[in-house]
């Protein structure tokens, strides 16, 4: 089954992106939750209708997401943590903690853009920020004990 989708969703695809997808997934989840319309030839008409109309708007969007990008290149983070002796986190380091700490070096970003592996310990990690579907940064932070 083709649909459209109305938002962004995660290992499917983009807003506005013509995907095919099993029907049950399409008809009991994707469509009565609003998050995405039947791919009809003319529900397609009216996507490259609206795509042609908010091509510059798109454009402006990509080059802020690849300034924002371009600001956080090199940026890394130190992250402290309550830890017991043997280098074990109580609790975990999540995108909350690393979007505060990046708010604290003047870098405002949303913190439903960062995504990171599970962090339980002591250690030098990863975190990916996707400004936009083709813009994404990898930024290096290592936790430490408190």
């Amino acid at each position: 089954m083709k649909i459209i989708l109305k938002e962004d969703i995660a290992n499917l695809g983009y807003k506005d992106d013509v995907v095919e997808v099993k029907s049950g997934y399409g008809r009991n989840y994707l469509i009565p939750f609003g998050k995405a319309v039947i791919a009809t030839e003319s529900a397609l008409k009216v996507l490259a209708e609206n795509q042609r109309q908010r091509a510059h708007k798109l454009a402006k969007i990509k080059a802020d997401a690849e300034a924002a990008a371009t600001a956080l290149q090199g940026v890394e983070l130190t992250i402290g943590a309550k830890t017991s002796a043997t280098g074990t986190i109580f609790g975990s380091v999540n995108s909350i903690q690393i979007a505060e700490a990046l708010e604290k070096l003047g870098h405002n970003v949303d913190r439903k853009l960062i995504t990171v592996e599970s962090v339980k310990e002591v250690g030098k990690y990863n975190a990916t920020i996707k400004f936009h579907k083709e813009v994404s940064v990898t930024i290096p932070f290592e936790v430490v004990s408190e």
